[in-house]
């Protein structure tokens, strides 16, 4: 007889996020069968149960944020054994076959874009909102000691992905660095910014988050471009609000050769200041997950304390409360739900 186990199931479009029994899954050839002690909540997993984003058909098992123990190693894995702590980012395997793949890319959203036929982990196949989850050996990556579970759930995805655009921007070490919006992402990109040692000034339209992106490191705290600029502009733009709006106004304080980074997904369009753009030779760079050395670096900052991302903790059994709040904005920052 299979055995079974408890699974978030989203049935349609706006449904309720429901505790569900279904068959445990087993591991495959090059899989590893993964015990799920907790996966965050991203937007894009809001994106797709409310059927903005759509990948595959309902019903749908969400989850690119989930973390746990090994239980078991399918044929032909040598790379992870049974007890090994990992997590289970988005981009798990690419197909191998098409004209992109036979380039040699290592996985990144790039290859999620770009690959014929991607595996991705609560994409296009069944994520880690669940007891038990199976993924590809190569979309593993092994926790570092000291991490909880509950921390290391977001930085798969929320930290990875503000860590990795500043490592892309390649910003000069005496650069001074603006983070555009305070959520999920932007109280990330703060404290890793600082952690990197750049000033860091926070752009925010909300006056009551002032003092807490100072409590996160901000040097200091304005509220749109000028601002931005009489405070000495900046080197880098890292924009992670939802609103292309923001990053527009913020680049009034973009100093020559300066750069944005454009990790914030948004459904507007993004209209850009043509002659300021090209008179001060500005570059526009889009970047979420990069390679798996930015994921391991993101890990490792957290785990030595130097980062925390800011969250909120459900159970399993207060998981449709927990995808409320995500969805209408109450959770500051992160929704982590245990398994």
């Amino acid at each position: 007889m299979t055995e079974q186990m408890q699974a978030v199931v989203v049935a349609e479009a706006n449904g309720p996020w429901k505790l569900e029994q279904r068959d445990r899954p087993e591991a495959g050839p090059n899989q590893v069968l993964v015990r799920i002690r907790a996966c965050a909540i991203c937007g894009t997993d809001l994106w797709m149960a409310n059927g903005t984003l759509s990948y595959r058909p309902f019903p749908l098992v969400l989850g690119h944020e989930g973390v746990g123990e090994v239980i078991a190693v399918g044929a032909g894995v040598t790379q992870r054994k049974v007890g090994d702590r990992v997590g289970l980012p988005m981009v798990q395997k690419r197909c191998g076959n098409c004209d992109f793949c036979r380039e040699q890319h290592p996985n990144s959203f790039v290859t999620a874009a770009n690959c014929a036929e991607p595996v991705l982990t609560g994409v296009n196949v069944d994520g880690a909102h669940a007891e038990y989850a199976v993924a590809d050996v190569d979309g593993t990556v092994l926790l570092p000691d000291g991490i909880s579970w509950e921390l290391a759930a977001p930085t798969l995805c929320a930290g990875y992905t503000v860590w990795a655009a500043l490592r892309r921007a390649q910003t000069k070490p005496t650069g001074r660095v603006a983070v555009v919006g305070i959520g999920g992402l932007g109280h990330l990109a703060i404290q890793y910014a600082k952690a990197a040692g750049y000033h860091v000034t926070a752009v925010t339209h909300s006056p009551d988050k002032a003092e807490l992106a100072r409590q996160l490191g901000a040097d200091e705290v304005v509220f749109d471009g000028a601002g931005l600029q009489e405070a000495g502009g900046a080197d880098l733009i890292m924009h992670t609000s939802s609103n292309h709006a923001a990053v527009a106004s913020a680049m009034e304080g973009l100093r020559p050769w300066g750069k944005v980074v454009m990790m914030g997904i948004a459904t507007d369009e993004l209209t850009l200041p043509a002659l300021p753009l090209v008179a001060n030779s500005y570059q526009i760079i889009g970047s979420a997950h990069n390679t798996f050395e930015h994921l391991v670096e993101a890990l490792d900052l957290v785990a030595r304390g130097v980062v925390t991302p800011r969250i909120e903790v459900f159970t399993k059994d207060q998981v449709e409360e927990a995808h409320a709040r995500a969805e209408s904005g109450d959770v500051r920052f992160k929704a982590v739900v245990t398994y």
